[in-house]
C-alpha cells in the first residue's frame, strides 16, 4: 500500500488541505518524486497524464515558499494556456490555507496588462507558457532573481511544439543554484540533452502504470471513405450513447467547419482551437464541463490540458500521425474507474498510421461496421442525436478577485431568494473576474432572474445565460 502524506513532514496547513481533498495515499509519482524535491534535488519524472504529478511538484513548492517575500520563487512552464490554468488551480487549491499566497498565470491569449498588474502586486508562483514568459522578461516586468525552483510540465510536449530554444533561454537566465524538475510522459533524447545542460545529478523516476490501473477503454476502428466521414460520425454519435463527446481533428479549419455543420444540424456543439482568446476558451470549457455542450470539436494543441472526469466518448475524426498523440487523446475517457470508448474513423490512407498505433498499443484494435449498407440517411440519424443538453451554463460577472466562492453562488441560488433545489445545480467554476455555474435547463432562466434581482455576499453581480457560438 502506498504511504500516506503524513510521512512527508509537510506543514500542518498542507496536511490539513490534503485530508480535506481526500488525499489519503500518495500516487506512485508522488511517493517517488515528493521526497526528492523536498530534499532539494533535481528530478526527472516520467509519468502519464492523470498520475497526480501536479501535486507531486506543487506540494514541495508550497512547503518551501516564503510568503512574506512578495517575489516569484517558483516558475512552472507549461505547453498551453489550458494546462497553465489547470496547474494554477491546483496550486491555489492545495495552498488555500496559506494566507497571502499569490499564483499568477502568464500565458498568451489574454491581455498582458492584467498579468503585468499581478506581477507588480507581488507573486510567489508563476505558471506560464514559454512565449509569454520570454515576452514579460523582455519587458522587464517578470523578475526571476528570487526563483529557487523551475518546473517543466509536459516537457516532451513543449519540445514537440518547438519551444526548445525558448525553454533553454528561460532556464539559462534563472539564478544559480537552482532546483529543477522535468515532468514528461515520454523521455526522448531531446529531454536528456536538456537535462544535461540544465540539471545537476538529477534523480530519474519512471512510473509504469500496472495493467490493472490503466484506464479501461474500448478502442474501436470504423473504416470509412473520405467523403463519408460526416455520416460515419453521426452514426457513431447515434450508436454509442453519450452525454459528452470529444471529437479530434487535425486542423483548426476542419474543427471550425465541422462544428458549424454539427451545430446547424441541431447537435449541441462547440469548438476549441488556437484562434480563440482566453475568454472564449474559458466559456467553451465551462459549458463542456457543465454538460451544456454535448460535443466538443478540438485540435490537439487546443485540447491540451482538458480535464473532464465524465467524458463518455472520444472520436478521432482525423487519425493522428503519432501513436503517442493517439494515446493521449483516448486517455481522456475511461477515468474514475469507468469504461471509456474511443472510436477512430480510418480511411485507406490511414492504414500505416493505424499499424503504428496498434504496435504502440500492443494489440489490434476492434473493427466494427459503420452501417454503410443501412438505408437510413443523415436526416434519420439526426432524429436520434440532435437533442438539447440537460444543463445550461450561467455566467456571473464576479470571481475569485471579488471574493466570490462556490458556496456563495450555491447559497444565492438555493436560498430563499433563489428558491432552486440543490439537485438543479451542477458544477461551479470560479475564475478571476468571472464565474460559471451549471443549472438545469428547465429552471435556468428563473435562476438568471433571481441572481440579477438578488445579491451574492451582499453585492449585485450581473448574470446571463451563456449561449453557444452557433446560436
Amino acid at each position: 500500500m502506498p504511504p500516506g502524506f503524513e510521512t512527508l513532514g509537510l506543514s500542518p496547513a498542507l496536511l490539513s488541505v490534503a485530508g480535506e481533498l481526500g488525499y489519503t495515499r500518495m500516487t506512485p509519482i508522488q511517493a517517488a518524486g515528493i521526497p526528492v524535491l523536498l530534499a532539494g534535488k533535481d528530478l526527472i519524472g516520467q509519468a502519464k497524464t492523470g498520475s497526480g504529478k501536479t501535486a507531486a511538484f506543487a506540494l514541495p513548492i508550497l512547503q518551501s515558499l516564503n510568503l512574506e517575500k512578495r517575489a516569484v520563487q517558483a516558475l512552472i512552464l507549461c505547453p498551453t494556456r489550458e494546462l497553465c490554468a489547470q496547474v494554477a488551480r491546483e496550486f491555489r487549491k492545495l495552498g488555500r490555507k496559506q494566507a497571502g499566497l499569490h499564483v499568477a498565470v502568464l500565458s498568451g491569449g489574454q491581455p498582458a496588462r492584467a498579468q503585468i498588474g499581478s506581477l507588480r502586486g507581488g507573486v510567489h508562483v508563476a505558471v506560464g507558457t514559454p512565449g509569454r514568459v520570454l515576452d514579460l522578461l523582455g519587458r522587464k516586468e517578470l523578475k526571476l532573481g528570487s526563483v529557487g525552483i523551475a518546473v517543466l510540465d509536459e516537457a516532451d510536449r513543449m519540445l514537440d511544439m518547438g519551444f526548445a530554444e525558448e525553454m533553454d533561454k528561460i532556464l539559462g537566465v534563472l539564478p544559480r543554484p537552482l532546483q529543477t524538475a522535468f515532468f514528461s510522459a515520454t523521455f526522448p533524447d531531446t529531454i536528456e540533452a536538456m537535462s544535461e545542460r540544465h540539471q545537476r545529478d538529477a534523480v530519474r523516476v519512471t512510473i509504469d502504470e500496472p495493467a490493472e490501473e490503466m484506464p479501461k477503454i474500448r478502442q474501436v476502428v470504423v473504416s470509412v471513405d473520405p467523403d463519408d466521414k460526416l455520416r460515419a460520425l453521426y452514426r457513431v454519435l447515434k450508436d454509442h450513447a453519450h452525454e459528452s463527446a470529444l471529437v479530434f481533428c487535425h486542423t483548426k479549419a476542419t474543427v471550425g467547419e465541422l462544428a458549424q455543420v454539427l451545430s446547424a444540424d441541431g447537435i449541441s456543439t462547440e469548438c476549441l482551437h488556437g484562434d480563440l482568446d482566453q475568454f472564449d476558451r474559458d466559456r467553451v470549457m465551462a459549458m463542456f464541463r457543465n454538460e451544456s455542450v454535448r460535443v466538443l470539436v478540438a485540435t490537439d494543441v487546443a485540447a491540451r490540458g482538458i480535464d473532464v472526469i465524465d467524458l463518455d466518448l472520444v472520436v478521432n475524426f482525423d487519425l493522428p500521425s503519432k501513436p503517442d498523440v493517439y494515446i493521449h487523446r483516448i486517455g481522456r475517457t475511461g477515468r474514475a474507474g469507468k469504461l471509456g470508448l474511443a472510436v477512430s474513423l480510418v480511411t485507406r490512407r490511414d492504414e500505416r498510421k493505424l499499424s503504428a498505433i496498434e504496435e504502440r498499443v500492443g494489440a489490434p484494435l476492434e473493427r466494427i461496421q459503420d452501417g454503410t449498407g443501412d438505408d437510413r440517411e443523415v436526416e434519420d440519424l439526426l432524429k436520434d442525436i440532435a437533442r438539447d443538453s440537460k444543463m445550461d451554463t450561467i455566467a456571473i460577472a464576479g470571481g475569485r478577485k471579488d471574493k466570490v466562492r462556490p458556496g456563495d453562488i450555491l447559497g444565492a441560488l438555493t436560498g430563499e431568494a433563489g428558491g432552486l433545489r440543490g439537485a438543479d445545480i451542477g458544477k461551479i467554476e470560479i475564475h478571476d473576474r468571472r464565474s460559471y455555474v451549471a443549472v438545469a435547463s428547465s429552471v435556468s432562466r428563473k435562476a438568471v432572474a433571481s441572481l440579477n434581482n438578488g445579491r451574492i455576499k451582499g453585492r449585485r453581480f450581473r448574470a446571463s445565460l451563456v449561449e453557444r457560438s452557433g446560436e
